[in-house]
């Protein structure tokens, strides 16, 4: 039988997090920014302790609420900009290409996950398969969720699922018989070391992932390889 493995796009092919920052840059004001710095600086420290404490807990909530503010303004920005999911950079130059090459020449049945939330133009899944196909992949199969990520990859009867959320690869691996692949930073070890303990693969990028799916294919009728293969990865 073919593989069914899932792949979530931003995070792991799409640079959202990019798009985000220049979105937020746009927005910002330094001038603003700039005073506010100064008016820290100017401010000396109470004699009570107490007080101190009390006013710096104060500023980190405002700062915490000006951070939502700011979020808040980002999205709506994105929100109100025409099939912003077509503009976003790939993470990796090729990677769709290969993922396309890979399903063909194993015959994997492939589906593209996320929670991506609406914006102004065509409908998330069609600017998700149109960008898809600008990276090198015909008739993508694209799954916009609003619930649970392991939920889908058990109806989907998924083997393998990758993704950079660990809280999604924990829940396709509780409520599937899916492996995950988590993709993280090479300076994330906390991270990664919750992964393993927890079964969950890890790797640092999108051709790594690609890289470990194709020996695992390759491994499904060789057992002591895919063994190999599953402590490598960390797979329990």
């Amino acid at each position: 039988m073919p593989l069914r493995i899932g792949f979530d796009m931003d995070g792991v092919l799409a640079d959202f997090s990019s798009a985000f920052r220049e979105y937020e840059a746009r927005l910002c004001e330094p001038s603003a920014a700039a005073s506010g710095g100064a008016d820290r600086e100017r401010r000396e420290p109470m004699d009570d302790p107490e007080q101190e404490e009390e006013r710096q807990a104060q500023t980190d909530a405002d700062a915490r609420r000006e951070s939502r503010r700011r979020e808040d303004e980002v999205w709506e920005a994105i929100e109100a900009t025409p099939n912003f999911w077509m503009t976003l950079r790939p993470l990796e130059e090729g990677a769709v290409r290969r993922i396309h090459e890979l399903m063909l020449r194993h015959r994997w049945e492939v589906f593209f996950i996320t929670q991506r939330p609406f914006t102004a133009g065509e409908t998330v899944q069609r600017q998700t398969q149109r960008w898809l196909v600008e990276q090198g992949f015909d008739l993508p199969s694209v799954l916009v969720l609003h619930g649970s990520r392991g939920t889908a990859a058990a109806a989907l009867r998924l083997d393998y699922h990758v993704d950079d959320r660990p809280q999604n690869c924990v829940d396709v691996s509780v409520d599937s018989e899916a492996k995950t692949i988590l993709i993280v930073s090479e300076s994330n070890h906390t991270a990664a070391a919750s992964a393993r303990k927890l079964g969950i693969g890890v790797v640092h990028g999108i051709g790594e992932a690609l890289d470990i799916l194709d020996q695992a294919t390759l491994a499904h009728t060789n057992p002591s390889l895919f063994r190999r293969i599953a402590r490598m990865v960390g797979w329990k």
